[in-house]
């Protein structure tokens, strides 16, 4: 069936950290089991990484959406000055 993702823009500064909620990125598939959903990052953010919380450091490409129900996946913004808006797919 059809996927629907909805995401919503996160404001940070140079070397700030954000959690990853359900308030940020949401997907529904129509199955009664949304958790069971696979996020694939294929193309990552330049001025950062995402990662798992209990591996700081460690840039990951793909992430359940169980991790982010969690709270266990963080976006790190790696101090670049003027990186202005950006996106991850």
């Amino acid at each position: 069936g059809d996927i629907v993702l909805l995401a919503k823009p996160v404001t940070l500064t140079e070397g700030d950290r954000v959690t990853l909620t359900t308030d940020v990125p949401v997907a529904t598939d129509g199955t009664s089991k949304p958790e069971k959903l696979l996020y694939a990052i294929s193309l990552p953010p330049v001025h950062g990484q995402i990662e798992h919380i209990n591996y700081p450091g460690v840039p990951i490409s793909s992430n359940r959406q169980l991790d982010v129900v969690a709270q266990e996946v963080s976006y790190d913004h790696d101090n670049s000055r003027g990186a202005g808006e950006e996106s991850l797919r």
